[in-house]
């Protein structure tokens, strides 16, 4: 018969060490268990005005988070955030210092336009390089010496007034934007242009907006829409913007442009950004302008909504913070019929 060795018993020196308290209450109550004799039941944890303070104090409008991506409602840590906000405010910051700071997607971009059938050009700015082309703004608005002889022998080999309109797609602040939203932008755009003479489409590096306005003249087109990636924001890094200039000379002013900004699924979808550049399109052709002088009436601003419309996504934020106990902000969306701060 086998006799058992000795049984290991863990002495105090050991032992393994107790979890550390997580708030000024757990310790209380882990020093009142310690000096209670054995067998007897844990104390409770102290409640009402003997508990101690939350770390984090939530903010009444937290469920107003689930309808916009700003960054409200955020509670208190003290006299300063949590820290788990602070850290995505963090992890924000940087992921838009890297979109400025991205290499050039231009290879990519002719290479997705190219797989598509579609007639593409590269073209560069001035800029030499990326810090350059950050210095010095002026220097993304024109082009380089190859770049500019290469759109004027393409210029010669085709019919005068050949082109209604030529499509940019350019790196500006955020190259990834438009490699991720350019071409998404473009599909749905093109089966909408089918009835204008649309030239090749031009992939711009180091690109400001007002290089559009050298191409365009370049290559003697009636209008050039710039897709350019715009400066990225604390919760859109990639974020597309499009240009709309009629009759594009170097030298046109900010005025003379139309503007479509947030295009992104998580701004202004695809289909609503096309939708709305085509009645800018169609509304530039009838007044013989764009900029101040043309509006854009191609229907609701909430199009990138989805199925949802305006109306049912006031009364949803209403009931929501009348749940809440909160008094609704008065018109939170813009509406074409009651502008904002108005009855």
């Amino acid at each position: 018969m086998s006799r058992r060795g000795p049984t290991a018993v863990a002495s105090p020196a050991t032992a393994a060490p107790p979890a550390v308290a997580a708030t000024a209450s757990d310790a209380g109550t882990a020093a009142v268990a310690a000096s209670a004799p054995a067998g007897a039941p844990a104390p409770l944890a102290p409640r009402g005005k003997d508990a101690a303070p939350a770390l984090v104090a939530p903010d009444p409008w937290d469920s107003l988070r689930r309808y916009t991506p700003a960054r409200i409602a955020l509670g208190r840590a003290g006299d300063s955030l949590p820290t788990a906000a602070l850290l995505e405010l963090g992890v924000a910051q940087a992921l838009a210092r890297d979109a400025v700071n991205e290499a050039s997607q231009q290879q990519a971009l002719l290479g997705q336009l190219q797989a598509l059938g579609l007639e593409a050009i590269g073209v560069h700015g001035a800029a030499r390089d990326r810090p350059e082309y950050l210095r010095r703004p002026d220097r993304g608005r024109r082009l380089d010496a190859a770049s500019r002889a290469r759109l004027q022998a393409h210029r010669e080999q085709a019919a005068p007034g050949a082109y209604d309109i030529v499509i940019v797609l350019a790196d500006g602040l955020s190259p990834a934007a438009a490699l991720h939203h350019g071409l998404p932008l473009l599909q749905r755009l093109l089966a909408r242009l089918a009835p204008l003479r649309v030239g090749p489409v031009i992939v711009a590096d180091m690109a400001r907006v007002a290089l559009g306005d050298e191409i365009g003249a370049l290559l003697q087109a009636d209008m050039v829409a710039i897709g350019i990636g715009e400066r990225p924001g604390l919760t859109a890094p990639e974020s597309l913007g499009v240009y709309l200039t009629r009759a594009p000379r170097i030298g046109r002013r900010d005025s003379e442009r139309n503007c479509l900004s947030n295009i992104r699924p998580e701004g202004l979808d695809y289909a609503a950004a096309a939708q709305r550049l085509m009645g800018l399109i169609e509304g530039a052709r009838r007044l013989g302008r764009t900029g101040v002088a043309l509006k854009d009436e191609s229907g609701s601003v909430a199009a990138g909504l989805g199925s949802a419309t305006r109306a049912d996504a006031e009364d949803r934020l209403d009931a929501e913070v009348a749940v809440d106990g909160l008094q609704p902000p008065a018109q939170v969306i813009p509406s074409p019929t009651r502008r904002v701060g108005e009855g």
